[in-house]
Parts: structure tokens; C-alpha cells; sequence
């Protein structure tokens, strides 16, 4: 078998890969708070895809990719399929995004929901995790641990069960913040446990390896990455909450009600006239 580095950088790629699953994470889980409390079906279906592209592709495609920096097979190159790669993206953005909409926008049976939305998701993450593996190009055989591939499913779904559960409940910021820093666990957790169900059987160089590099990606992924995180902050940071709302709408309730008490008092002052010192009015001396 041929010998396999996940660490080849140290510390760092574990550590931005978790960094962004929990920004990720973070945004996602923001995102999902606003999508509770749209009040129309384009509030809603924009809160959606935020949330998916957050959590789906930012907190847990974009924390694979980097991981993979890391990644090393001794003795051989290697090359990722770029049509496989960006089906991956997709594979992660569709399962998030279909089971937030099972979990959030339904109304009755709330745990069949999380549930079923969680299996969802889970499965979607794990087909994403090992198709970014198919894609990968180098010299020998690719096996996989069928038991390390079981346990890493059985993370996916747990922890995208987890993360609908708390797209539902958490609410306060602080909240929200040990939530995301639990789901970059979670995240961190299913790749490297799927990873480590790999192995590598070495063949003769033959031929040239066809695909990109890593690093041949990762300024299109980080530029990309970057404005993405920066636009969804922004649509977040900009959009009204509801504690906004309920504060425009106490507003606008106390202005209704002192233009409508302004409105009476101008009624009352055009009807009443005065006479002499205004110790009579028309109304009164009509009613003598």
C-alpha cells in the first residue's frame, strides 16, 4: 500500500478547513433564523438558498477542498476530474438546500421532518464527499474500508440531522455561534473518518494523469469563496429581523395613531368656532 499523508501541510489546512465549516456553519444557521420568520414565499425562498449556499457549499464543500490541500499520496501526483469536482458542488448545495426546505418550510410533524430532511441531507454530503473522491486522477488503485465508509454515512446523517435541529431552535447569537463551532466538528469529523477509509494501491507511472491540481483551483475557489462569504454577510448584516420589524411596526402604529388624533383635533377646530372671548361657539348658541 502506498504511503498516505493527510497532514502534508501541518496544521494549517485542518485548521482553515475547520475555520471555514464553522463560517460556514455560522452564516448558515443566521440565515436559517431569517428564513423562520419571512413572511412571503420570496422572503422564504431567498433565506433558502443563502442558508444552502452557506452551509452546502461554503461550510462543508469548500472545508473538504481545502482538507484535500493537504492530501498526499507518496510517490505519485494528483488530479481531480473538474466536471466530477463541480458535480460535487452541486451534489452539496441540492442535499442541504432539500432538506432545509423539508425541515423549515413544513408545518406539521416537526420530527419526521428533521428526520427525514436529515437522512437527506446526510446521504447528499456523503455522495458529495466520495464523488469529489472519484475525481480524483493518480498512479494506482483507490480502496476503500467498508466499514470506515459505513461510519462515515452514519457522521453525515447524524450531523446533518443535528444542524436541521438546530436551524429549527437556535435563535440568540451566542447560540447560534456554539452551534456552528459543534457543526464544524461534525463536518471535520465526517471527512477525515471517510478519509481514513481510504487506500492506495501503487502502479507504474504510465501515460500522463489528465485533471487539474489542487492548487491550480484554489484562486478560482477563493476568490469565489471570498465574495461569497462577503455577499451573504452583507445580505444578512442589511436585511431587517424581527426584532426590526416589530420595532418599524410599533413605529408606524404610534405615527398612524398621532397623524389620526392630529386628524380629529383639525376636524373638531373647523366645526367649533369662537365668539367674542370663545365662551360660545355656533354648536352652542344652536343649541340654545
Amino acid at each position: 500500500m502506498a504511503e498516505i499523508h493527510h497532514f502534508d501541510h501541518g496544521w494549517v489546512t485542518p485548521a482553515f478547513s475547520y475555520l471555514l465549516s464553522v463560517l460556514g456553519s455560522l452564516l448558515g444557521l443566521t440565515g436559517a433564523v431569517r428564513l423562520r420568520s419571512a413572511r412571503t414565499r420570496a422572503e422564504r425562498g431567498w433565506w433558502l438558498v443563502l442558508a444552502a449556499l452557506a452551509i452546502g457549499t461554503t461550510g462543508i464543500w469548500t472545508m473538504h477542498f481545502v482538507a484535500m490541500l493537504g492530501f498526499e499520496v507518496v510517490g505519485t501526483p494528483i488530479r481531480y476530474d473538474v466536471n466530477l469536482t463541480v458535480a460535487s458542488v452541486v451534489m452539496s448545495f441540492v442535499a442541504v438546500g432539500a432538506g432545509l426546505a423539508i425541515a423549515l418550510l413544513g408545518t406539521s410533524a416537526r420530527q419526521l421532518r428533521i428526520l427525514a430532511g436529515g437522512v437527506l441531507a446526510g446521504l447528499g454530503v456523503a455522495a458529495m464527499h466520495y464523488t469529489g473522491m472519484a475525481a480524483m486522477r493518480l498512479y494506482g488503485d483507490i480502496h476503500y474500508s467498508g466499514s470506515r465508509v459505513i461510519l462515515s454515512v452514519v457522521i453525515a446523517v447524524v450531523a446533518a440531522t443535528v444542524a436541521l435541529w438546530l436551524t429549527l431552535v437556535v435563535s440568540r447569537p451566542l447560540i447560534i455561534f456554539i452551534s456552528a463551532l459543534v457543526m464544524g466538528v461534525a463536518v471535520n469529523g465526517m471527512h477525515f473518518t471517510g478519509m481514513s477509509a481510504m487506500s492506495v494501491t501503487p502502479e507504474g507511472h504510465s501515460g500522463v494523469i489528465e485533471g487539474a491540481t489542487a492548487q491550480s483551483m484554489l484562486i478560482p475557489i477563493g476568490i469565489t469563496v471570498v465574495f461569497g462569504l462577503l455577499g451573504m454577510a452583507y445580505a444578512l448584516a442589511s436585511a431587517p429581523n424581527e426584532e426590526d420589524r416589530a420595532a418599524t411596526e410599533y413605529l408606524n402604529a404610534r405615527i398612524e395613531a398621532r397623524m389620526a388624533q392630529q386628524a380629529a383635533q383639525a376636524r373638531n377646530a373647523t366645526g367649533r368656532g369662537t365668539l367674542g372671548n370663545g365662551a360660545w361657539t355656533y354648536r352652542d348658541r344652536a343649541s340654545k
